[in-house]
């Protein structure tokens, strides 16, 4: 039986790093490992890859009927893509009007995205929080009067109904009721935008997709003001990923099993966790759960079906399951039993848990197993920094990733943190003076004007 690497002198380039001051008091950091110019173009190229190499690998797997799991193959992907994309080349799409995408995680939504990146159209997931837990939808509202979309996605149907009314006025975009709609009032099927394939056009749309593309609209979370309209485009994505390849490179030994939640409307789950599992050939098991008291039993469930090779969440979640994993041994075993890493980020992980899920590795595998972390931002693809060696506590978020150059700008007692690179963004879409603002004399953005004491 193949050892399953571990430690993190198994998993990880041991980080090498430069720090320089500067006459006007900053300092710049940065790995000394350079980031090669021959990197992906574009996400499109990943999924021809892997239906080529390995069409039969299981890409994506939900729940569906009687709640068994919905398998999708990198070959069937593929296809489904092109029909998709051929049916997308025939909206009139484009930047100023994009698919808007209002629903939670699924094969269908993964399709819809993936098929308007491979022909140059920007696609949007909008928080579904913004759609099903707002009464007067007034962030839905600020997303639809920058977007304007061309198409819009909903599944299913019935239950978006209310915010779709709410913005009826602000597209003149098609409706797209997705599969588990009971009905398609005022909307076009799923399986009809599935009909026909123009093999050709799509490759010729593929083919003059550029690393500038725009790739998708990722908004900021709006919290103090409107959500912002983040740009990503092709080789921020791409970039990402070719940093994680030289600090990772364990991903090409063993592509990533993930069961998640996260959600592709945020860039944690959107990019870096998606794109990871799209790069490497991996497959993504669509966790139904969520870290809630109504929720977490399907989470549980699902982690007990698959044994994940690596596992990302959020500290709020972990709070959850630490206890159940202690308690269960059946979960623990499943959620141990090849899992390479726990990583994660959105927050420091409370030093208590940290150090249970040590405990618990230790216990159940004999050995501890690696935990890190990252920093980054909407802005940043989200990758910026990365904790690619075992800190010795938690709240530790790495150092620059390669590629990535930050400028550490004392302000007060702390240090601003200023990032450059080519996984950061260009600007926010249709708001030139937001961009204008996030960026200093030098060029410099100064993401949310994050502050920290030392990296």
């Amino acid at each position: 039986m193949k050892t399953i690497p571990r430690k993190a002198e198994e998993l990880f380039v041991h980080p090498v790093v430069v720090l320089e001051a500067s006459p006007d008091g900053s300092r710049r950091f940065r790995s000394k490992t350079g980031l090669p110019p021959d990197y992906s173009r574009c996400t499109g190229e990943w999924i021809e890859h892997w239906a080529s190499a390995a069409p039969e690998r299981i890409f994506l797997a939900e729940r569906g009927a009687e709640d068994r799991w919905v398998k999708l193959r990198y070959g069937d992907a593929r296809s489904r893509v092109y029909r998709i994309a051929t049916w997308l080349l025939g909206q009139g799409l484009s930047a100023e009007r994009p698919v808007a995408i209002l629903s939670d995680n699924g094969i269908e939504h993964a399709l819809l995205m993936l098929a308007a990146m491979h022909i140059g159209v920007p696609c949007c997931a909008i928080s579904p929080g913004n759609s099903l837990l707002s009464r007067d939808h007034a962030k839905l509202k600020a997303n639809f009067e920058i977007l304007r979309p061309g198409v819009v996605f909903a599944d299913p149907l019935e239950r978006f109904l209310p915010a779709l009314e709410a913005v009826r006025r602000l597209h003149d975009g098609i409706v797209v009721a997705g599969s588990r709609s009971q009905s398609t009032a005022g909307a076009i099927s799923f399986a009809r935008i599935e009909t026909g394939c123009d093999e050709a056009a799509v490759g010729r749309a593929l083919a003059a997709v550029t690393p500038d593309t725009i790739a998708k609209f990722l908004f900021t979370s709006g919290s103090i003001n409107a959500p912002k309209a983040v740009i990503n485009t092709q080789r921020m994505l791409c970039a990402s990923q070719k940093a994680k390849d030289l600090i990772w490179p364990f991903l090409k030994d063993t592509p990533p099993i993930l069961v998640e939640w996260l959600p592709w409307s945020h860039t944690f789950g959107g990019n870096h966790d998606f794109n990871m599992v799209l790069r490497w050939g991996g497959t993504l098991y669509i966790d139904d759960g969520k870290p809630t008291p109504a929720l977490l039993g399907k989470t549980v469930r699902n982690l007990k079906d698959v044994a994940p090779t690596l596992y990302f969440s959020v500290p709020r979640a972990y709070d959850m399951l630490v206890p159940l994993l202690r308690d269960d041994a059946e979960l623990r075993e499943s959620f141990f039993r090849r899992l390479q890493l726990i990583f994660y980020a959105g927050a420091a992980l409370p030093q208590h848990l940290w150090d249970e899920l040590e405990r618990l590795s230790l216990e159940t595998l004999g050995t501890r197993i690696a935990m890190v972390s990252s920093w980054g931002s909407t802005e940043t693809a989200p990758l910026a920094t990365d904790c690619h060696y075992q800190a010795a506590r938690s709240g530790v978020i790495g150092v620059p990733v390669p590629g990535v150059e930050l400028k550490l700008v004392p302000v007060a007692d702390k240090l601003e943190v200023r990032v450059k690179g080519p996984n950061v963004f260009p600007g926010y879409w249709k708001q030139p003076d937001l961009t204008r603002e996030s960026f200093d004399e030098e060029g410099w953005p100064a993401l949310r004007r994050t502050r920290c004491r030392g990296l």
